[in-house]
């Protein structure tokens, strides 16, 4: 918040005399500081001591609170250097079906993709029952690096039937959404999608290939899509930077 003369109005002390604890207040003051901006992205946030001067609370208070920062992704340490604010998440809604490209268009971002594997492989049980064929049966299997702003955003994993679509594999899918080749060239348009998602750990090629640390913690969607003949199409695995994303969904009565 400011006032008319554009100077920060957001609290700036706390009170001893609230009935709130100082690890919240300090707290919400900090966090207020990232979220309206006046801290911005990438920069280096004051380090503990001259917290300690200015607020006049304990190192243990002041460490209590850096630590839920760190943990909710709002600051990021670098060893020997400090504490910096993060890059703010993209949020991904949850109701909705949109690619990739189209999203970070409308984000003001550069998408860009890059094929990591296109190639034939057989089906296991897992995937078949997806998407209703027997096991062992040819699969187009697609996993590319999504990037935004040349930064990695996600790995994805594709997978369909190849009976339905003769030919998909000659498609360059580095510069053509691999839904609007669906849609255009063989007539199969996504209208629904189920998906489960949960957190995982990066595995080493998944650290490399999003530049995060090895074991990070990454957002899992598992998504089967069907066209409006409700025949499952794709098996998707799309694997989330947790530091850049947060999932979001808004519920109703």
């Amino acid at each position: 918040m400011q006032n008319r003369n554009g100077n920060s109005m957001l609290p700036n002390v706390i009170s001893r005399a609230s009935k709130i604890p100082l690890h919240q207040q300090l707290y919400d003051l900090l966090r207020a500081k990232i979220r309206s901006g006046e801290w911005k992205e990438l920069q280096m946030i004051p380090a503990e001591p001259e917290l300690i001067n200015q607020y006049g609370v304990s190192r243990i208070v002041i460490r209590q609170v850096l630590n839920r920062l760190v943990s909710e992704g709002l600051i990021f340490r670098q060893q020997g250097r400090g504490s910096f604010v993060s890059e703010r998440r993209l949020e991904e809604g949850l109701s909705r079906i949109i690619s990739f490209t189209e999203d970070m268009h409308q984000r003001g971002l550069t998408p860009k993709t890059r094929v990591l594997f296109k190639g034939l492989i057989p089906a296991n049980e897992d995937i078949s029952e997806h998407l209703g064929i027997q096991p062992g049966e040819e699969l187009v299997r697609f996993e590319r690096l999504r990037l935004a702003n040349d930064e990695p955003m996600s790995i994805e994993e594709s997978y369909l039937a190849k009976r339905y679509f003769p030919g998909i594999l000659d498609e360059d899918f580095a510069l053509v959404p691999l839904r609007q080749t669906l849609q255009q060239k063989f007539g199969v348009q996504i209208t629904r999608a189920r998906q489960v998602i949960r957190a995982v750990q990066a595995t080493a090629e998944q650290a490399r290939l999003l530049t995060t640390p090895a074991k990070a913690p990454l957002l899992l969607i598992e998504r089967v899509s069907f066209s409006g003949q409700n025949q499952p199409i794709e098996f998707l695995r799309i694997y989330y930077r947790g530091d850049r994303y947060s999932l979001y969904n808004e519920l109703g009565d």
